[in-house]
């Protein structure tokens, strides 16, 4: 098997070493170079074509954002954001995903946190290179902003939640949902893959962008609508009756499928509601989280929809669901929004009929 070619770009020398050491280590690994800012790392991605590439943002000469925005405009290739946990860097990575990075590393600080650094870079670079080709696309800075959806009133789904699940390409799959979805659409649930404080990050870009309210959960909310909350990194998300209420629960349980939060635990604590009209989307990603979270939700009467590889970045989550039988339908992203509401509706629809049957 051909070696994964790997090109680390970081201004620290000993995150490069570090990194170099850790990677180099794996017989399917091969790190082509190692380059202190994105002029060095233009001339390494020519000579060596690198299948990956690793990218700090903070850098000399020119910044992480401005090389990322030139790769994606030019020549289109996996790139892994390994950004610092601060404000500032969770902000600049939220933007890089959104320019076409296929993923964000936390980078804690310190050589002490370079061999878990590492050990994520691995898994990775081995599930691209394993899983289904990725569908990059060129980046065009001359590309209108999405359209907001247009005015359609979402009282007619009183009662009904949404739940999201997504991971690598998941943030821009997200937001375009979202620009195309009713301001007083129902309460949408959203387990996007990412770490700590970057979710802060990418609610608070989301709401600056939607039509409805954008908020990254801190757990016990009333689930409202026209308000969408985004798990925060590290934690899972549930949602739970308390009464005649909807609430969120953060819980700290171990990652699943490497991942917290996870989408199959928010999946399975909505399948455990009872008459409650719910729609699941299970968007772009890598691995299996929320296939079988889909099966219980198809199996408690949900609507489920399985993003079609045609709009995927990676076709890994979705076609886990399918082959497992959990999606009730396969759809395009430019097709989720009607389909979501389309069938908000009429589970909305059939359970006020036989609620009026009941009484």
């Amino acid at each position: 098997m051909t070696p994964i070619r790997v090109l680390i770009v970081d201004d620290s020398a000993v995150v490069r070493k570090l990194l170099s050491d850790a990677l180099g280590q794996e017989p399917d690994i091969r790190v082509v170079g190692g380059a202190a800012d994105p002029f060095m790392a233009r001339d390494l991605i020519l000579k060596h074509n690198p299948d990956v590439i690793t990218l700090d943002i903070e850098m000399p000469r020119m910044d992480g954002l401005s090389f990322l925005r030139r790769i994606m405009e030019h020549r289109p290739m996996p790139v892994i954001i390994v950004s610092s946990i601060t404000q500032n860097g969770s902000a600049a990575s939220v933007e890089a995903l959104r320019l076409g990075a296929i993923d964000v590393i936390a980078k804690p600080g310190g050589p002490g946190s370079v061999g878990e650094v590492a050990d994520a870079i691995k898994r990775r670079v081995r599930a691209l290179h394993a899983g289904p080709k990725l569908q990059l696309q060129r980046l065009n800075p001359s590309k209108p902003p999405a359209i907001a959806a247009r005015a359609r009133s979402a009282g007619r789904y009183q009662g009904g939640v949404i739940l999201v699940g997504a991971s690598t390409g998941g943030t821009q799959a997200i937001e375009a949902l979202l620009t195309r979805l009713p301001a007083d659409v129902p309460p949408i649930v959203i387990v996007q893959h990412m770490p700590p404080l970057f979710t802060k990050a990418f609610a608070d870009r989301l709401d600056r962008t939607c039509p409805m309210q954008v908020i990254e959960s801190v757990g016990g909310e009333a689930i409202q609508p026209g308000v969408v909350y985004i798990a925060p990194g590290d934690r899972h998300l549930v949602i739970e009756r308390h009464g005649l209420k909807l609430m969120t629960a953060l819980r700290d349980g171990p990652p699943v499928h490497y991942q917290k939060p996870a989408v199959d635990v928010l999946f399975h604590s909505a399948a455990r509601l009872q008459g409650v009209p719910m729609v699941a989307a299970l968007l772009t990603g890598m691995g299996q989280d929320g296939a079988d979270g889909m099966v219980a939700l198809r199996q408690a009467g949900a609507l489920t929809l399985a993003e079609d590889e045609q709009s995927c970045v990676v076709f890994g989550m979705p076609k886990e669901a399918i082959a497992r039988g959990g999606a009730c339908g396969v759809v395009t992203l430019f097709e989720m929004p009607d389909m979501i509401l389309d069938g908000m509706n009429r589970l909305c629809h059939a359970s006020r009929q036989t609620s009026l049957v009941g009484s």
